[in-house]
């Protein structure tokens, strides 16, 4: 069967109703950098604005989509649409998501009121592609109440997703040698919210002890994040937890941070989308030139060092004037 061709109208006035098939072809576009996307995204970016952004991160293996789901179904209890970003680590062959749609988040497929869709990082070291970020616009604009982006739980992405969301919850689950390092890697200065997952662990006690160390060193007192012990497939404590959330955007909004700190991240985007354009159009001509390879080879053969060839490849690449810069 020959795939559907969406007009750009037919695709703003699905994705503004909610249509999931609509919503399905949005995301497909901008994931692929379709031409329509541009468009679509410019035109429904006045949409945006309304959804509760959560960025769901941690070590591989805590159970991080299991408690979604958990949440997802608390707050589909209480009326609210709910949209899942899952990044997956891409396959180095076909640049999709391995992992796929999540096994633990089957429950919800079929509803209506949730939508869910996993996106490869597809090469993107810092673990959050660009086509994720513009997801969520596209979700927000679907009139999704409450967006959770689920990280690749491992490098950068920890980090990057502060750069996209309202509240960050860090799942952490006891007896895991990822979460002790988690621990130890900073990653502590992140969370707005912790879970423990497996709180029938025989060493949850132990871990909560030990994250309530760490959280203890911080010097920001402000910036000691509400821990929840909680076991994703009972839904135990899980009502909890979204509490916890919820308190926390109500304390941004009450600060006058909230929109404050959305419109930080959406300046950081900015930035970051146009830094990875850059580095695609630099490798491309650098690639399609046959000069600036041999730069690039007198660099690996040491006979010219890296920043000379960098200003050489500026001024050529982007007609930038580097005289002076280091």
């Amino acid at each position: 069967m020959a795939r559907r061709q969406w007009t750009l109208e037919e695709l703003t006035t699905g994705v503004r109703a909610g249509d999931r098939r609509a919503l399905a072809r949005a995301i497909s576009l901008v994931e692929n950098r379709d031409p329509l996307s541009y468009p679509l995204v410019r035109d429904l970016y006045v949409e945006t604005g309304r959804a509760y952004v959560i960025g769901v991160t941690g070590p591989p293996g805590v159970g991080k989509s299991s408690l979604i789901a958990a949440l997802v179904s608390h707050i589909r209890g209480a009326g609210r649409t709910v949209g899942v970003v899952s990044v997956d680590p891409s396959s180095p062959f076909s640049r999709g998501a391995l992992l796929g749609d999540r096994i633990r988040l089957v429950d919800h497929f079929l509803d209506p009121g949730v939508y869910i869709r996993s996106m490869g990082t597809r090469g993107h070291q810092g673990g959050l592609a660009e086509a994720t970020l513009q997801a969520v616009l596209l979700l927000d604009a679907s009139g999704k109440d409450v967006v959770f982006v689920e990280t690749v739980g491992a490098g950068q992405s920890e980090v990057e997703v502060t750069g996209i969301a309202d509240s960050v919850l860090l799942v952490l689950m006891p007896g895991s040698g990822d979460s002790v390092q988690a621990l130890k890697a900073g990653i502590m200065e992140i969370p707005d919210v912790i879970a423990i997952n497996k709180l029938d662990h025989p060493s949850a006690k132990t871990m909560l002890n030990e994250v309530r160390s760490v959280i203890g060193l911080a010097e920001d007192g402000d910036r000691r994040p509400p821990i929840v012990m909680t076991e994703a497939l009972t839904g135990e404590n899980v009502p909890e937890l979204w509490e916890k959330l919820e308190e926390h955007r109500t304390a941004l909004e009450r600060a006058g941070e909230l929109e404050e700190r959305r419109r930080r991240n959406l300046a950081a985007e900015v930035f970051a989308v146009a830094s990875s354009r850059a580095r695609s159009h630099l490798e491309a001509a650098v690639a399609d030139d046959a000069e600036l390879e041999r730069l690039l080879e007198a660099v690996r053969r040491r006979e010219l060092d890296p920043l000379s060839a960098v200003r050489e490849i500026l001024e050529k690449v982007f007609k930038l004037d580097s005289a002076g810069t280091p």
